[in-house]
């Protein structure tokens, strides 16, 4: 028997380890044309991405201009289409158990839906049941609970009924908004700053898939 009828996935870093993998390198790539003179490490673009988001650190911090925005995304549009990032060893069990028992996976990501089903086309064979990517617009992304209010309301679950997986903190405010339990997912966030932070304000938290499989049996 399953423990929720429905899971709902953040992508990157928590099912696909993309960031160091794919989005990293885009974003090296941009900024070595856009803002030579600036170095940021991986540590410090993840605790970006943490807070106050990957957008802000575009708009707020960098300051791109529009036109600047759009050679960024052109970057990371060419990187992307032409890699598939590695899953996390163990999540294919979860996933496939939870459809073959009737159950829903659903995601909520900044990534593109076309990407997200692509990559669990690649890895799982399925595509998730819905997929709300980054083309919502910025005003409906997480850490907005648009999303998963309206999984919620269109698979007729209440709160309790389904649990949102996550390794950073929009995932983990959407959720709280929403009054339903949240997993950080540690299995690939090494910042100590980020872990400490999700560590003391998640429902849950698991350093390993083996952790989290565990929980759900």
């Amino acid at each position: 028997m399953l423990k929720y009828k429905c899971l709902v996935f953040d992508h990157d870093d928590t099912v696909v380890n993309s960031t160091p993998e794919i989005h990293f390198p885009a974003f090296i790539k941009a900024l070595e044309k856009l803002r030579p003179q600036i170095k940021i490490s991986l540590e410090e673009y993840t605790m970006y991405s943490f807070e106050p988001g990957f957008f802000a650190l575009c708009t707020e911090i960098l300051k791109f201009t529009k036109e600047e925005g759009e050679i960024q995304l052109a970057i990371w549009q060419d990187t992307i289409k032409n890699c598939i990032p590695d899953y996390f060893a163990g999540l294919e069990r979860i996933i496939r158990r939870q459809k073959d028992e009737g159950g829903k996976i659903c995601v909520v990501s900044h990534s593109s839906s076309e990407i997200i089903k692509r990559d669990y086309m690649a890895h799982f064979g399925i595509e998730p049941d819905i997929v709300f990517g980054g083309e919502v617009g910025q005003d409906k992304r997480k850490p907005n609970p648009y999303p998963l209010r309206e999984i919620m309301r269109i698979l007729e679950l209440q709160p309790n009924e389904l649990i949102m997986v996550d390794d950073l903190k929009p995932g983990l405010d959407m959720a709280k908004a929403c009054g339903v339990q949240f997993v950080y997912a540690g299995w690939s966030n090494t910042v100590p700053r980020i872990a400490q932070y999700m560590r003391k304000n998640s429902d849950y938290y698991f350093d390993t898939v083996e952790d989290f499989t565990r929980f759900l049996d």
